[in-house]
């Protein structure tokens, strides 16, 4: 990081049901983040395993190698990785997890809080919820994290602001549907107002060959103003970012609504 600058890269990929082969991704696609300068590398929810797949079996396979490899990956190409895993849960459920690892002195995860039960899914049929919002702290900042439905949950992300986060890591599997797109980006800018943070939303890329696509693509990375930084196209991208850490706090001194708030 010079100064207080950070490249940050979104790997925009499309998992399949095969979890080496999209362990193999990541290493190949944290690689290629690494060679251009990003720092933080910021992969989808259920990047594990696609949904549609069987989670907790998937998990009880592969989740203890993943949480040996991640960091392992992390430390060969010197950045922070977020990516979003499925881990057993006690009661024969799944905890549907980002895994935050340098590699090194920084070994933390979220799970997800709110499952999205909407629509025509149950996510808790097969997912227990977590329980706190997390942040952890890294390359001198203090980063958030949350995962996909989490993004239609204000207070969450003002609550991660009102923490000092000024990045939001927000891994995801956004489903197609009628206007999710709009959606997706519309929550992702409005998140980033609430927590006056970045918000790095990267979702899983568009499946044209699927019924129901589990990503829209349109990763984006939302400024602490609402402005969009970066944005992807619906297909498999790594999207870059130059982030300027110094504007969060300008913006909450000129705008101080976390101060502000009453709980």
């Amino acid at each position: 990081m010079d100064g207080n600058q950070v490249r940050v890269a979104l790997a925009q990929i499309r998992a399949t049901d095969d979890p080496e082969q999209n362990l193999s991704q990541v290493s190949t696609w944290t690689a290629r983040a690494a060679e251009q300068g990003a720092k933080i590398v910021v992969f989808p929810e259920a990047t594990m395993v696609r949904f549609g797949a069987n989670p907790r079996s998937a998990a009880e396979r592969w989740a203890e190698r993943w949480v040996a490899e991640l960091p392992r990956i992390a430390r060969e190409h010197d950045v922070l990785l977020a990516v979003g895993i499925f881990v057993p849960s006690e009661d024969g459920r799944v905890r549907n997890r980002v895994v935050v690892t340098d590699g090194a002195a920084v070994q933390s995860h979220y799970d997800k809080v709110h499952l999205f039960d909407a629509y025509s899914t149950k996510e808790s049929d097969h997912t227990e919820p977590g329980e706190p919002y997390v942040h952890t702290e890294a390359l001198s900042t203090r980063i958030g994290l949350a995962t996909c439905y989490d993004v239609r949950f204000a207070d969450q992300f003002t609550h991660l602001g009102r923490e000092g986060c000024e990045l939001v890591v927000l891994p995801t599997a956004w489903a197609d549907g009628p206007r999710k797109a709009e959606q997706w980006n519309l929550l992702v800018r409005a998140r980033a107002m609430d927590a006056q943070a970045y918000v790095l939303g990267c979702d899983q890329a568009f499946d044209p060959e699927a019924k129901l696509s589990f990503g829209v693509g349109r990763s984006l990375v939302a400024g602490p103003l609402g402005e969009v930084v970066a944005e992807a196209g619906p297909d498999e991208e790594l999207l870059l970012a130059e982030l300027d850490l110094d504007l969060v706090g300008k913006v909450r001194e000129q705008v101080p609504v976390l101060r502000a708030q009453r709980d």
